[in-house]
């Protein structure tokens, strides 16, 4: 048939010219009863699951081992074994993952409700699993540190399940909760192996012009009064759907168009994980008072965590430095809720240099993403299989690191050398950063600084003037039953509920629903009018996301404004002129002394020790020059360690430490000593020296650098050069050493 015959033939059909408007039309009427049907069931899933009496979204058996309601300090949360699904094979002797979900308006679940989560990589790795979550109202006059303590009475507990486990628990504290578990490690250093802290806010401040706006919201609305109000307005609790709204605001885009129209426009497919996340974004939870007013004005307003300024009821300063646990800090430049300025800058709130750092013994890892928002740290199936599940097999060579701060980097399996070594899909190095590294992600200056201690000034003043005037009133006129029927009729509330079964006016949808499933004619994918909705679709997001910027705009200019003029700022008992830093935490004079002491007593060691203490003392000298520690390295030791000694992990960490600071104090004496530490017998410092080799070579060819090392410690070693087999192995050109 010609192309004229085909053309006459689709005119003379019973729609003609107009038949690809009349498939478009039909199909877009179904999708429209369609998406109001998953409207529908969202409705009826939120009133289910808020019936249940202790909702979450966890995809996992659990089994109860400590209801925090039965505390001496009754609170709402617990701890919960997740019991490993069919086919996982857990290690007895691998330590114990704790996931904290955050109590941020949502309901918990969110780090285990698929196989791809933190939890789900952590099963697949090995380790046994546990949860601690939270009721959806909280327990009478509980406070945020009658929660730490409750945590801390939990850890204790799975430390006393996991006797013979290699290290202490590795606890994730997602977003909210990841500043929980620092405080408390900083207060219970005792109780804590690795931290991973994902998506957590800690340096709430910090950030760069032009994005991150939602640090000047504190500010904007004239400090924390407004906390109060709401509190006062729920009867002394606060209703977790505003801190949901705050998020919401944030990306009006996804909230108002992108979402709502992914599902339209993929409502064949896409319900089953629309309804899926729903179920967790609309399980709103309730905080107290008392919780609620801590976390804005100590934290978001405050900004008190890092500048060291928040005390326990019994005077104890809380510390970060305190911490002895490795802190793996998970970030993203696409997350607009924690972007990475916040979730690493407490690092220079803290210390002045690297150096700093090794003297409190601290490890920092911290890994980048290039572009996953806030809830993706958590809930991204890639995110999971990735980043967490790199973390979940390495977190004893990141317990091992030596002090400093490092960054994460992940390359494919497939493209580097030995990936027998390498668990998962992915290899981990840990490159060696500095705080210049850290200071390059952007931040304030001191004019910045003194803009947000004007702010925080201003909302402890209008805070007081609430307090002393507006309150009292208030909370006379403010019953519970008020109070209820406010939250019921909450926007974010109302929208599940209006959709619901509960709306008469709802009962026909389910049934058209039916039918239009029965008859659904999709439209075919070359339709002209698809081509035009999508078009359509991409400009009004467009035009959601110029209104967002220009707000954000408006918003940064304001508090810019506001907060910089110099009059404000003497008034609030700020000297407009200073330019010194606002948040550096002071040292204590005994942590000097007691580093003295440490440093003398290291130096007294630096003979001491027989083989084992020698070929870990010359691993790290040999490695020192690539300033980074790969994991196939790694895996190399452990396999070596495991065959040729007995030593406990806890141990070997301790000697590996020691020897670390021993070569960073006085190299050359520390290799000097080297001889006198050895064996005669020839044949077992051969053997020692082809283990160092071995690890070496692990992650592939060696530079000429690391060539030089080795034939150094080959003469350590009293081993001829010649039979040393050091100049054999093959030497990487240095333009690719990084790699």
């Amino acid at each position: 048939m010609s192309s004229d015959q085909a053309g006459l033939s689709a005119a003379m059909s019973p729609f003609g010219l107009f038949a690809p408007a009349m498939e478009y039309m039909v199909d877009a009427a179904q999708r429209t009863v369609l998406f109001w049907d998953v409207m529908r069931q969202r409705g009826n899933q939120y009133r289910e699951h808020l019936a249940q009496s202790a909702p979450h979204v966890l995809e996992y058996e659990v089994e109860l081992i400590i209801d925090g309601r039965s505390l001496k300090r009754p609170v709402n949360y617990a701890l919960v074994r997740i019991v490993p699904p069919a086919g996982v094979e857990i290690d007895p002797l691998r330590r114990p993952f704790v996931v904290v979900d955050p109590r941020a308006g949502h309901g918990p679940g969110i780090g285990g409700f698929k196989a791809d989560s933190e939890i789900g990589v952590a099963f697949k790795a090995g380790h046994p699993c546990y949860f601690i979550g939270f009721l959806p109202d909280p327990m009478p006059g509980q406070t945020i540190e009658d929660i730490a303590r409750a945590e801390a009475v939990f850890l204790k507990k799975v430390i006393a399940l996991h006797p013979d486990a290699e290290g202490k628990p590795c606890v994730i504290g997602n977003c909210q909760a990841g500043w929980a578990v620092m405080m408390l490690a900083a207060v219970r250093p005792e109780l804590f192996g690795p931290l991973i802290i994902a998506g957590s806010p800690l340096s709430y401040w910090a950030g760069v012009r032009g994005k991150n706006p939602m640090r000047y919201s504190g500010g904007l609305l004239g400090g924390s009064w407004l906390t109060a109000l709401a509190s006062d307005l729920g009867h002394g609790k606060f209703d977790g759907a505003g801190l949901v709204q705050n998020f919401e605001n944030q990306n009006p885009a996804n909230t108002l168009w992108t979402k709502p129209y992914n599902l339209y426009s993929k409502i064949d497919t896409e319900a089953p994980r629309y309804l899926g996340f729903e179920r967790w974004w609309g399980g709103h939870v309730n905080l107290n008072a008392e919780e609620i007013q801590f976390i804005v004005d100590q934290l978001f307003v405050g900004n008190n965590l890092a500048a060291g300024r928040i005390q326990t009821s019994d005077g104890t300063t809380i510390d970060l430095r305190n911490i002895r646990s490795p802190i793996v800090v998970f970030c993203s430049k696409g997350d607009n809720i924690t972007p990475p300025q916040q979730a690493l800058g407490w690092i220079l709130d803290l210390y002045e240099s690297v150096d700093d750092i090794r003297s409190y013994g601290q490890t920092i890892v911290y890994t980048i993403h290039e572009s996953v928002g806030h809830l993706g740290i958590f809930v991204s199936g890639g995110v999971a299989k990735k980043e967490h599940s790199e973390f979940s097999n390495n977190i004893d060579l990141i317990e091992m690191l030596p002090p400093g701060v490092y960054e994460a980097v992940l390359e494919r399996k497939t493209e580097v050398a030995n990936p027998h070594l390498v668990t998962g899909d992915w290899v981990m190095r840990c490159e060696a950063r500095t705080l210049d590294d850290i200071r390059a992600l952007g931040g304030n200056d001191a004019a910045d600084e003194r803009r947000f201690a004007t702010a925080a000034r201003i909302s402890e003043t209008n805070l007081e003037f609430y307090r002393a005037f507006a309150q009292p009133v208030v909370r006379a006129l403010v019953t519970s039953p008020l109070a209820e029927w406010m939250q019921q009729m909450h926007p974010l509330r109302l929208q599940y509920e209006l959709f619901s079964n509960a709306n008469p006016m709802m009962a026909a949808i389910g049934v058209m629903a039916d039918q239009v499933r029965n008859n659904r004619k999709p439209v075919t994918p070359d339709n002209p009018f698809i081509a035009l909705q999508e078009n359509f679709s991409r400009q009004t997001v467009a035009a959601l996301d110029a209104w967002r910027d220009v707000s954000e705009a408006v918003a940064e200019r304001t508090f810019l404004t506001v907060y910089g003029s110099p009059t404000l700022q003497a008034a609030a008992g700020i000297d407009p002129s200073s330019t010194r830093p606002l948040r550096r935490v002071g040292k204590n004079p005994l942590h000097r002394e007691l580093l003295d002491k440490r440093i003398a007593e290291l130096k007294s060691r630096i003979p001491a020790g027989g083989l084992r203490e020698a070929v870990v003392r010359g691993l790290l000298y040999a490695g020192m020059a690539r300033a980074s520690v790969d994991e196939r390295g790694f895996e190399a030791v452990r396999r070596i360690r495991k065959a040729h000694a007995d030593m406990p992990l806890s141990e070997f960490k301790t000697m590996v430490r020691e020897q670390f600071y021993i070569l960073l104090i006085d190299t050359e004496a520390a290799l000097a000593a080297i001889p006198s530490m050895l064996p005669a017998d020839t044949k077992t410092r051969r053997k020692a020296f082809d283990l160092i080799k071995e690890v070496m070579s692990a992650r592939g060819e060696l530079s000429a650098e690391d060539k030089e090392r080795l034939l150094r410690l080959a003469r350590l070693f009293e081993l001829p050069e010649e039979s040393s087999g050091v100049r054999s192995l093959a030497v990487v050109p240095t333009q690719s050493k990084a790699s």
